[in-house]
């Protein structure tokens, strides 16, 4: 399948969630063997006007992020003259979901857009705009599938598709050193990693161990909230870590803290689920955390500090796992195969197949 994928920005521009997840879906189809091409500002050196790089083929639409207005002008002409299959748009900027909308048009292909809502979803005419015009709108979790709904969108053209993980790198990583809770999250302001800690603080008199894996701009003082709670013993910062010493601490974990207060889907905790920790979720009206324990007798949901430590006493019941099948349907591939049925529905929709 030929799939022509729009994003103005690109995570070889700027590293961001959003950029991120849609890197990940390029390249998960470029791993099936799909001809995978982007449509971008250029992001490299000379006056080439594609690269390849594993397997995705670059357009350069535009000369860098200062011409939009030159990207959005020329995108629907080189859509038309490419005749993919499908066009898959990242939504950020929304102005390029019009655009798109338009190239879809004349190349007579279905138009799906990705929504990942970092940072929230904008109530601006674009956006309103760019909800109404795709075959379907992805996005990774209900929380941001109900935003979209709330800008416009109509409720049935909207999937939810996670972000994935690697099953088979999980179970290849050797567990790391037992612990009781982990917590892992950049610590910025949205971590909201006081309530673990407080949580924590009203167990001090049992026998317990923390770690803490990200770093960042708070992290000082969430280190001196724990010396003010006198646990800093037993709490151990990490710091920031590669994937590889990530797994291997989550499949050596037993619990999984999230009580992050931003969250459109939470890859880290996913990944700890996997590797066998028990989930515990403080509840935020813009996390999506409690999503993945909904329903699952090794999940509980918070809301306050009290409820926090009474999960991690109750979880302390539940058998130690360094894997877990359940989230097997995460897995990279599972997750190509979601992506190639929203394809495929949209295209028979069109009477394309």
């Amino acid at each position: 399948m030929q799939v022509a994928f729009v994003s103005f920005e690109t995570a070889h521009h700027r590293d961001t969630e959003t950029n991120q997840r849609f890197q990940t879906i390029l390249e998960l189809f470029a791993e099936r063997g799909h001809d995978v091409h982007c449509y971008c500002a250029d992001f490299w050196a000379g006056e080439e006007t594609t690269v390849e790089r594993d397997g995705i083929t670059y357009h350069a639409v535009s000369s860098g992020l200062e011409a939009r207005s030159s990207f959005l002008l020329r995108l629907p002409f080189l859509l038309a003259t490419a005749s993919p299959d499908v066009i898959h748009a990242n939504a950020r900027p929304p102005e390029q979901v019009p655009a798109a909308r338009l190239g879809a048009a004349l190349a007579r292909a279905p138009l799906v857009a990705e929504w990942y809502g970092d940072g929230g979803v904008d109530d601006t005419r674009w956006t309103r705009l760019a909800t109404g015009r795709p075959d379907r709108i992805v996005a990774p979790s209900e929380l941001v599938g109900t935003w979209v709904r709330e800008r416009g969108a109509d409720g049935d053209i909207v999937e939810t598709v996670p972000n994935p993980i690697d099953c088979d790198r999980i179970r290849d990583v050797e567990p790391g050193e037992d612990v009781d809770v982990i917590y892992a999250r950049r610590l910025d302001e949205g971590a909201n990693l006081e309530s673990l800690l407080l949580a924590l603080a009203e167990l001090r008199d049992r026998d317990w161990s923390a770690t803490v894996v990200g770093d960042g701009p708070e992290r000082d003082r969430y280190e001196q909230l724990a010396r003010d709670l006198r646990i800093e013993d037993r709490v151990t910062f990490a710091g920031s870590l590669p994937l590889e010493e990530r797994i291997a601490a989550y499949r050596g974990a037993h619990v999984f803290a999230q009580t992050a207060a931003h969250c459109v889907f939470p890859t880290e905790m996913l990944w700890a689920l996997a590797a066998g920790c028990v989930g515990i979720v403080e509840y935020h009206a813009n996390a999506s955390a409690h999503e993945l324990v909904e329903g699952w007798d090794r999940g509980f949901r918070t809301t306050s500090e009290d409820d926090l430590a009474e999960a991690i006493l109750a979880a302390g019941d539940l058998e130690h796992r360094e894997y877990d099948d359940r989230f097997d349907d995460y897995d990279r591939s599972s997750v190509a195969d979601r992506y190639l049925d929203v394809y495929r529905t949209v295209q028979k929709e069109q009477g394309l197949l």
